[in-house]
């Protein structure tokens, strides 16, 4: 195992302190691209925080229907899409111009949900969203590190992440309080998303520039001076790609999640969509200083600590047949901080592997062995789940996970993450 000797140094008062000065220090187009997905955040979970529970509860779709719908939302479009982007971005510098065609598309998918009229419209169109996220997310992320010191990667991975979550857990709050004042009106749900991508995509054209043909966040000294043609794909990058990708395999989504806590207190179905709102609060309040302790301490630690923490929820999904408060919010601030501690540590990870005249190729080949092991977590998970039931499910998952980190420990301990 890490050691995690830096605890002591946080007893003893020695550890960074995390600060306003950290925000401070993060590059204005950070702050930009934080705020772009920001407002996009607020306009996706107005749509997406309802989902799970639509389709499960009210179009009665089978858990592992719904495993397919989660798959494709969560991997495949994104799979598909991203090392296209990534290609295009790094051949053209062009990943401004591509972040916006993704926010668009993603934009758009709100006003054709206005014309769906059944599940399989919803899985196109769901499809058709998340393709934006595919051609989005690589350019969106090399802008970040090609705009950010090597020795800072985590902290504005986190800074961007912690904004993100800010819309998550915004967004939520939007769809519930119309609801509760329009009920049934989910019409005015898909045009006030419609809108907050609009103002999205207008921070991201105005605020965000293209970035500089001479970077200033150069990759590991060794690789940093690297020409266009030279090798990059090294065992080191293969290796950290395989870690993310067997992990994420082993990872149950979010949504499935949220359906489990909901079976355990059968009470908070009215508050399905608060689920993701607590979830992203402690997000929110956890990026920041699980980044900076990263890029202190050890990127590989606090990755692998945030997967060991999500074997702790699973153990209490499988372990309780019901759920008080209190626990469902317990469970739901753990979901959070697993999500702090590797989702922008993962690219902040992948971004000191890789020269920066390939940084957007390399970032979406990360985000596209994710997106496929997320891909087939969601199938799997779903078909266990309508075969087998939620117990059995749940525990080929802590075993597949424990292995996976055992796995992923001695891959980057061999790196030196």
């Amino acid at each position: 195992m890490y050691r995690f000797e830096w605890f002591e140094q946080v007893k003893l008062g020695q550890a960074a302190r995390v600060d306003a000065a950290t925000a401070a220090r993060v590059s204005p187009v950070v702050w930009g691209l934080g705020f772009t997905s920001l407002l996009t955040d607020v306009s996706a979970e107005m749509v997406n925080s309802t989902l799970p529970v639509y389709l499960v509860l009210h179009l009665h779709l089978s858990p592992a229907q719904y495993g397919l719908i989660d798959g494709i939302y969560n991997g495949f479009a994104i799979a598909l899409l991203s090392l296209l982007a990534g290609w295009l971005a790094d051949r053209h510098a062009r990943q401004k111009e591509l972040a916006l065609v993704g926010y668009g598309l993603s934009t758009l998918c709100k006003l054709f949900l206005l014309a769906a009229s059944g599940w399989s419209a919803l899985l196109w169109i769901v499809g058709l969203d998340r393709a934006g996220k595919g051609l989005r997310s690589a350019p969106r992320d090399a802008l970040i590190s090609l705009n950010t010191p090597a020795s800072q990667y985590a902290g504005a991975f986190a800074v961007h992440r912690a904004l993100d979550a800010c819309g998550s857990l915004l967004g939520p709050v939007v769809a519930f309080i119309l609801l509760a004042q329009l009920p049934g009106a989910f019409d005015a749900v898909w045009v006030t998303s419609f809108v907050f991508g609009l103002l999205g995509l207008a921070v991201l054209w105005c605020f965000v520039p293209r970035p500089s043909p001479s970077p200033t966040a150069p990759a590991r000294a060794p690789q940093a001076a690297a020409p266009a043609g030279e090798r990059w794909i090294t065992r080191r990058f293969l290796l950290l790609t395989g870690c993310g990708a067997l992990l994420a395999a082993a990872t149950i989504s979010d949504g499935f999640i949220y359906l489990l806590l909901q079976q355990r207190h059968p009470a908070a179905t009215g508050y399905f969509p608060l689920f993701y709102v607590v979830t992203a609060a402690a997000y929110m309040l956890l990026s920041v200083p699980a980044g900076r302790v990263a890029d202190r301490f050890g990127r590989g630690r606090i990755f692998l600590g945030g997967y060991a923490v999500l074997i702790g929820l699973y153990a209490v999904l499988m372990g309780s047949d019901g759920l008080g408060v209190a626990a469902v919010i317990g469970c739901l601030c753990l979901l959070g901080l697993f999500n702090a501690g590797t989702e922008g540590v993962l690219m902040a990870l992948a971004s000191a592997e890789v020269p920066a005249a390939r940084r957007t190729t390399g970032l979406a080949l990360i985000a596209t062995a994710v997106g496929i092991a997320k891909l087939l977590s969601s199938v799997l998970f779903g078909a266990l789940w309508q075969h087998w039931g939620t117990a059995t499910a749940v525990s080929v998952f802590i075993a597949a996970l424990g292995l996976a980190l055992l796995a992923a420990h001695q891959g980057l301990r061999r790196i030196g993450a």
